[in-house]
């Protein structure tokens, strides 16, 4: 039995309980494919993957299907990167343990959780990403608020869009800035300017699913600790859901509206309209044949009976 209301504090991990396995219900338009690079800007081949990265998102593809990227930069080069830290050290060694591979490196990129190859072949990735699996995409809409000037506010109101059984799975969200650049310090790449995009800041996991219905809608509310110039304009946020095992089954899009400090605005993402979302340089590509863990969270969950709930039981 599903309890209506419950609450996810510390990290948020919340959990509803049951057993079973997760069986995808009726999606016209299938999620998206998540892509996850883990790079060092101190790395020779980390500019030529970011690159492709980037490429990928603008469309500069024949593909035919979404994409969502993430850059994870990572600190076990010992190589001197503004943007690294060892809880992607974490990740990355989570996915080798899940994929069973010799070891981490960069650049490495994994796809949907479940293959990965070096970035910097082109088709080899290419050819990755157009035979992953994908399933329904979560359906969730999202509120962005700036409570002070260090923090941001986000609530994501919806339904996973498939029924979790006896599969513990986790919603995850990641806080993503586009449009970087600065001068390599160290490695590699010394007294090179690098570009980046889609370089992940934070990543929260919003709460745990066990036995829930594809329409059973989750509420949660989850603040972000801001870093030094952060700018909204340049900032998105990918929520996904992730098993034990590492496997991807479904991720959202979200840009952030380019003001928060006069206004909070709800967005939904449309399906049905992600094929126009590809070369944004936000996140999203059109992928398939052809060429071409987290800071400290607090929030409520809240499982409504609904898919609008009711806005006295919203948090």
């Amino acid at each position: 039995m599903v309890r209506r209301l419950f609450n996810c504090l510390g990290k948020c991990t919340g959990s509803i309980n049951g057993k079973g396995n997760a069986a995808i219900v009726d999606a016209p338009v299938p999620s998206p494919v998540l892509v996850e690079l883990f790079s060092s800007q101190g790395c020779s081949k980390a500019p030529a993957a970011e690159l492709l990265l980037s490429r990928l998102v603008r469309g500069d593809y024949l593909l035919d299907a979404p994409v969502v990227a993430l850059s994870y930069h990572v600190d076990h080069t010992g190589w001197k990167d503004p943007y690294a830290s060892t809880k992607w050290n974490v990740r990355q060694k989570a996915y080798v343990k899940a994929l069973k591979l010799d070891g981490a490196f960069t650049p490495q990129i994994v796809v949907q959780g479940r293959a990965h190859c070096p970035a910097d072949e082109e088709d080899a990735l290419l050819s990755t990403i157009a035979n992953a699996p994908r399933f329904p995409a979560p359906k969730f809409k999202a509120n962005f608020k700036r409570p002070t000037s260090e923090t941001l506010e986000v609530t994501l109101i919806g339904a996973l869009r498939y029924k979790v059984d006896n599969n513990v799975d986790n919603v995850m969200v990641a806080l993503y800035e586009s449009g970087l650049a600065n001068e390599c310090l160290s490695g590699e790449n010394k007294g090179k300017v690098l570009y980046n995009d889609f370089v992940v800041r934070k990543l929260e996991k919003l709460c745990i699913v066990d036995d829930i219905s594809a329409k059973k809608t989750l509420s949660v509310t989850v603040t972000f600790p801001l870093w030094d110039g952060f700018n909204s304009s340049k900032c998105s946020i990918v929520v996904f859901v992730q098993n034990i095992y590492q496997q991807i089954f479904g991720s959202q899009y979200f840009q952030l509206p380019d003001d928060l400090q006069l206004t909070s605005t709800w967005l939904q993402t449309k399906l049905e309209q992600a094929p126009s979302q590809a070369g944004n340089n936000f996140g999203f590509s059109r992928a398939g044949s052809g060429r071409g863990a987290g800071s400290e969270a607090h929030g409520v969950v809240h499982v409504a009976e609904n898919a609008a709930g009711r806005d006295s039981d919203r948090v």
